[in-house]
């Protein structure tokens, strides 16, 4: 008889809740994908409790079937109205998100404003070349370091905060953060939604012109403006979009250069030989090139 983890039973119970609230709530699996912003496969995956039950994913869910978080991953609501005291080492484990281990600090309090966090870090050194993994979400956020360094971006802004630093910011600015100087990074994250509702799911970033547009509206000249204009209603939803200046538009020298002369070292492609040898390849050198 094959043997099972604590961890991975743990898995197919908060697996079999998600199931059963499904159906109790009427939703196929087609619809939940859809409310869960993965394909059905991916869905159907996580369902059976072999695909990643993220903290991302897990947050969706409850707000889709109508429950606490607390209802998926113990199986049972909040009861606390008052105060509740959580022990050092005794957060809610919740793993597996962007290369973080969150453990909530008040799960068991009834109708909470904020999600305090107590986060683990993970160092990755591949990380360090990637462009960091930004998501948004309602309220506002308050994140302390407690040991190691984070490079946390909000926006287009980088800083590297240290053991008692912190930094506050609006969350529904695309922001991220990874472990960097070659350790592990354990940080507080505060995360409070002013209107008294259910924190959201986290939403990962989308990349389009338009999208980083109404995330992040700012006078700085984007490379797009020049060849894109954009018509918005009064809701702020594009309604049209119309090309200028295309006559002698090429894209390598009006886009790719121009990425490379504002940030020459972002990474713009990767190359993977045979014997598996990486090769990062910068805007820069595609430039030179």
């Amino acid at each position: 008889m094959a043997q099972i983890s604590g961890l991975d039973y743990k898995i197919q119970e908060m697996a079999s809740r998600i199931k059963e609230l499904r159906e109790i709530e009427g939703l196929t699996t087609y619809e939940m994908a859809a409310k869960t912003q993965t394909t059905r496969d991916e869905y159907l995956a996580c369902e059976s409790g072999t695909g990643d039950l993220n903290f991302t994913f897990i947050y969706r869910c409850a707000l889709a079937l109508g429950v606490d978080v607390t209802d998926i991953i113990e199986g049972h609501s909040p009861k606390l109205k008052s105060f509740t005291v959580t022990r050092s080492g005794q957060g809610q484990e919740i793993s597996n998100a962007h290369g973080m281990t969150y453990y909530n600090l008040a799960y068991a309090f009834q109708n909470r404003i904020a999600e305090p966090l107590y986060v683990k870090s993970r160092f990755d050194e591949s990380a360090q070349f990637r462009d960091i993994e930004l998501t948004s979400h309602d309220g506002q956020e308050l994140d302390l370091v407690i040991s190691g360094n984070l490079l946390v971006q909000v926006g287009e802004h980088r800083t590297t905060l240290g053991p008692g630093d912190s930094i506050y910011f609006s969350s529904s600015t695309p922001h991220g953060m990874i472990a960097v100087n070659g350790k592990d990074c354990e940080f507080y994250a505060i995360v409070l939604n002013p209107t008294g509702a259910p924190i959201p799911e986290l939403t990962p970033v989308t990349y389009s012109p338009v999208a980083r547009e109404q995330q992040k509206p700012d006078d700085a000249q984007r490379i797009w403006h020049r060849y894109i204009d954009v018509s918005l209603n009064a809701k702020g939803t594009p309604e049209k979009i119309t090309f200028k200046n295309t006559e002698k538009f090429n894209f390598a020298f009006d886009v790719v250069d121009e990425i490379a002369n504002r940030n020459p070292d972002k990474l713009a492609m990767l190359h993977i030989s045979k014997d598996k040898t990486e090769r990062r390849i910068s805007f820069l050198d595609v430039k030179r090139e």
